[in-house]
């Protein structure tokens, strides 16, 4: 398990964001999100704020951001919220679920089902942050 923080990825963050219920670190292309403990993560609640954040910081709707949440504590995903981020007009270029536990990578299987966007899953930040570089690349070329 590594938090961001941790990271050799952290020195290159542009901006840290700090919120009630995770912190979440903005990079070039990509954003990774690490929210707390015991959270049951919604639209209404959580993801419309961080959304509504993150697309004023980045000056735009998300259709060129990745976004890695980092599964460092266990929290829930109101899954069939998902429904209520793609009636928003955000978007995103990608999706990845970085899991150390059994348990994570199997709830990340669930979440997959409602993903819209290019959808990954990862057992390590590194392979994660790659991937949302390489769509990133990928975008800029063409």
């Amino acid at each position: 398990m590594q938090y961001v923080k941790d990271s050799q990825f952290y020195q290159d963050a542009i901006q840290e964001l700090k919120y009630s219920f995770g912190d979440f670190y903005l990079f070039e292309g990509f954003v990774i999100g690490e929210f707390k403990e015991d959270m049951v993560v919604t639209w209404d609640d959580h993801a419309k704020i961080l959304v509504e954040d993150l697309a004023n910081l980045y000056d735009h709707n998300g259709e060129n951001v990745v976004y890695i949440t980092n599964r460092v504590h266990s929290y829930a995903v109101k899954p069939s919220d998902w429904i209520k981020f793609y009636n928003s007009d955000y978007k995103m270029r990608g999706y990845a679920i970085v899991s150390y536990t059994p348990r994570g990578i199997l709830n990340s299987l669930i979440e997959k089902l409602f993903i819209k966007s290019r959808f990954r899953s990862f057992e390590s930040l590194e392979e994660a942050i790659n991937w949302a570089k390489s769509l990133t690349e990928s975008a800029v070329s063409n």
